[in-house]
């Protein structure tokens, strides 16, 4: 499946979450599927995305990683269904945009819970989202210049 129409799932379905635990499922599926792009980039992106795109996988990674524990089953992974990237520039924007409604629910999340157990899982899930957000917005920049760089036709 395209990872544009993946973000969109990821979208929808973190929209739909009412749940603590269904809310922390969809966030881990969000940094998965930042964790697959990323990998996809590094391997055949564009050459100026490669380091940025090794970092976002590294980081969405570990923003899986914190998102795992006793009541937070993920079943399989979207990310599991990305066949294609076709445009690095549309997903990546769209990426971007999925990782800041992560942070942002993630911050409702965090204010609601009573186990400080999950309070911190939740801060260290938000960090995760800002830092790969941040390696996204990167990636868009260097594209830029790149798109500035190339000759006119």
């Amino acid at each position: 499946m395209d990872a544009e129409r993946l973000i969109v799932k990821n979208r929808r379905a973190l929209a739909a979450s009412c749940e603590l635990s269904v809310t922390l499922v969809e966030v881990r599926q969000a940094q998965a599927l930042a964790q697959a792009i990323g990998s996809r980039l590094a391997v055949s992106g564009p050459p100026e995305l490669r380091g940025e795109a090794l970092g976002l996988t590294e980081l969405a990674g570990r923003g899986c990683g914190v998102l795992e524990g006793p009541g937070l089953d993920t079943g399989p992974l979207r990310a599991a269904q990305l066949t294609a990237l076709d445009d690095a520039r549309r997903t990546l924007l769209a990426l971007g945009g999925l990782l800041g409604e992560v942070g942002m629910v993630l911050v409702g999340a965090a204010s609601a819970v009573g186990d400080e157990g999950r309070y911190w899982q939740c801060m260290e899930a938000i960090d995760a989202a800002d830092e790969s957000r941040d390696r996204v917005r990167e990636m868009l920049r260097r594209l830029a210049a790149r798109e500035e760089s190339l000759p006119e036709r």
